[in-house]
């Protein structure tokens, strides 16, 4: 990552674009103006009274049909998706968008436009640092209409997007990182497709007053309709991209992963966003163990090692915070970066090993054994793990609760059943056999 990218931008003066809006018709004035560092990306309806603001988030998305709108009490702004994507892909992390009427001009229907808007405003770097959201594990959403969004690791943030027509028509493909450069080259001058069957009703009805092949590429039968020719052979594809930079970017947070779509559109999309901030929540609301005093069930590390003979770099439970009679106990693991299996499992990416998670359930039931009468000094060894399912993965930071429950006991064979659970959610899960020795 370049030094410039990991503080916000802003813009460096204001710019204003001027044209007709899709579905009213009516005239436009749009200003672009430069924002705090934090402020995120605002929208200023100048034309009612107040002159209200209204975030550029996905708790603010009501409507999703054909365009993304936001709205908040009285006031709302459709079609915003193409302003949004292009300040996104050009990577303005802060700006003000006023606006005399409730959306934004449709130009050529891309966001060609809006890119020559900030280019002319300028881009400056700003004394704050720039918040992202690192995909650690795949994010994915099904929807019943056949759109598929899979997010995965990456380390830059990159869109690879298969657009499918109705019956198979003009179904294109393109993939792409998404780079200041790169979007305003090949993405932003994508246009917005429609097909003839799908919008003559509303142009009947008079619902998009403002369309024209002018703003938008028409598909009727196996023919394109539209001022000029195609300016890409995968064009649909291209603006398909467009719009899930733009959607995404309501998330609110940068992202680093790579975006897998399938026949997206903006219900899909803005789904998306919204399953990025429950990730983004879960990773966030760490769950420390609860401080208790010593003494009873609750035990420290000093205690677990007076039980277990594990020493560093193999012990697997930092505190005994819970058991029930002798047949049940939790342990708790934090996981630090500084744990010695993180360099190298894996660099740059570190993950607990599934393998550490079985040995931490191990430890917790041999816990469980070792305190009971005549079973001081002795070792659990390994037997068999059955049933194992890793669910998700582990990361520096998260708290690791072990929860153990004997199943079978003897002198020197027992049977247990362990779930490591991270945020209240499972991870891993495995029914184990340990036999006892003695040293």
């Amino acid at each position: 990552m370049s030094p410039e990218a990991q503080f916000q931008h802003t813009l460096a003066g204001s710019a204003t674009l001027k044209g007709g809006s899709l579905h009213t018709g009516h005239n436009v004035t749009l200003r672009i103006s430069p924002a705090a560092p934090g402020f995120g990306r605002k929208f200023k309806r100048i034309d009612l009274p107040d002159e209200p603001t209204i975030d550029a988030r996905i708790e603010n998305v009501k409507t999703v049909e054909r365009s993304t709108t936001l709205a908040e009490g009285n006031i709302k702004v459709h079609t915003v998706e193409h302003v949004i994507s292009a300040l996104a892909g050009m990577q303005v992390d802060n700006a003000l968008i006023e606006m005399d009427a409730n959306e934004p001009p449709i130009g050529d229907g891309s966001a060609q436009p809006f890119v020559e808007l900030i280019r002319k405003a300028g881009i400056v770097i700003q004394d704050a640092p720039r918040a992202y959201f690192e995909v650690r594990e795949p994010v994915h959403i099904e929807t019943k209409g056949g759109s598929l969004l899979t997010i995965v690791p990456d380390e830059k943030f990159r869109v690879s997007c298969t657009q499918v027509g109705p019956d198979g028509r003009f179904t294109q493909y393109f993939s792409t990182e998404i780079t200041p450069a790169i979007y305003q080259r090949e993405i932003a001058p994508a246009r917005t497709f429609v097909y003839y069957e799908d919008v003559k009703p509303l142009m009947d009805k008079g619902l998009i007053k403002g369309g024209s092949l002018e703003n938008a590429v028409v598909v009727r039968g196996e023919s394109v309709l539209s001022k000029e020719p195609l300016r890409f052979t995968d064009e649909f594809a291209r603006h398909k991209i467009l719009d899930i930079v733009g959607d995404l970017a309501l998330f609110g947070r940068r992202l680093k992963g790579h975006v897998i779509a399938v026949k997206p559109g903006h219900g899909p999309n803005t789904e998306m966003a919204r399953a990025l901030q429950k990730s983004s929540a879960r990773l966030s609301s760490m769950i420390p163990p609860a401080v208790v005093p010593k003494g009873g069930d609750v035990m420290d590390v000093n205690d677990v090692m007076n039980v277990l003979p594990h020493r560093y770099p193999f012990l697997m439970v930092d505190r005994i915070v819970a058991m029930e009679g002798e047949s049940k106990c939790t342990g708790v693991k934090c996981v630090t970066i500084n744990e010695p299996f993180f360099q190298g499992h894996f660099p740059g990416h570190p993950v607990m090993p599934g393998v550490l998670q079985l040995e931490a359930m191990a430890q917790v039931a041999s816990f469980m054994f070792l305190r009971q009468s005549g079973n001081a000094g002795r070792i659990g060894f390994f037997m068999s793990a059955d049933d194992v399912k890793f669910r998700k993965m582990v990361f520096p930071g998260d708290t690791l609760f072990i929860h153990m429950e004997i199943l079978k006991s003897r002198p020197s064979l027992a049977r247990v059943r362990g779930r490591c659970v991270v945020n209240n959610e499972i991870v891993s899960e495995a029914e184990l056999m340990f036999g006892f020795g003695n040293k």
